[in-house]
């Protein structure tokens, strides 16, 4: 609960000190920028929207500014920028997720801008100057990223073939030589049995030989 003070002001123009009744803070909470989650399981898909304070997080909103897909590599940004410039600007409360989402949007360095802007540190077309450099930087540096993650993959996988070829030239070898091995062994086999058999077949022809007579 928490105690309000305002200032009333008088017909003599002056303001008086008023004191409220405590208030529910919630009753004040301000719009929050947030995720709405959707799709499917194991495959998250968000709506960034405007909503109550006060709202569940994937209740009734605004309105929506967005989407952001984290399952893509880089993640899949669609948003609003104007719209959510204007909602900041109005005091909008972004969550943590959603602040660094604007922040990688720009969104946070043009309101920043703006408000230098305002306070004379700096005039609208050096302000814009800056914003544009920034975003050039930006697409730059998100196109060396995605250079060097598609040369990753291709080098993972790479590495991937060769183990697997590898491997399955180690399980191939290790299968002929237990082939070889197998053969050698009904060949021994085989002579061995013969080489028994041998002997049997010519022992009735010496049996058969005529005595000699005196």
């Amino acid at each position: 609960m928490i105690f309000f003070v305002l200032l009333q002001p008088q017909t003599s123009g002056r303001f008086e000190l008023t004191n409220y009744k405590s208030i529910k803070k919630s009753n004040f909470m301000p719009a929050k920028i947030r995720l709405q989650r959707h799709g499917k399981k194991g495959q998250p898909f968000y709506h960034i929207v405007i909503a109550d304070g006060r709202a569940p997080r994937d209740g009734r909103f605004i309105e929506k500014i967005g989407t952001y897909n984290p399952v893509t590599v880089p993640a899949e940004i669609n948003l609003n920028f104007d719209k959510a410039l204007d909602w900041l600007n109005k005091g909008a409360q972004p969550t943590d997720t959603v602040r660094s989402i604007l922040s990688k949007k720009g969104v946070m360095l043009k309101k920043h801008l703006m408000i230098g802007v305002k306070k004379g540190a700096m005039t609208a077309e050096q302000a814009e100057v800056k914003f544009q450099t920034w975003m050039k930087e930006k697409e730059a540096k998100l196109a060396q990223e995605i250079k060097a993650k598609v040369e990753k993959t291709r080098a993972d996988h790479k590495a991937r073939i060769e183990a697997e070829s590898k491997v399955n030239a180690a399980r191939a070898e290790a299968i002929a030589k237990k082939q070889a091995e197998l053969a050698a062994q009904a060949a021994a086999a085989a002579a061995a049995e013969n080489a028994e058999e041998a002997p049997a077949e010519e022992a009735p022809a010496a049996e058969e030989t005529p005595a000699t007579e005196a």
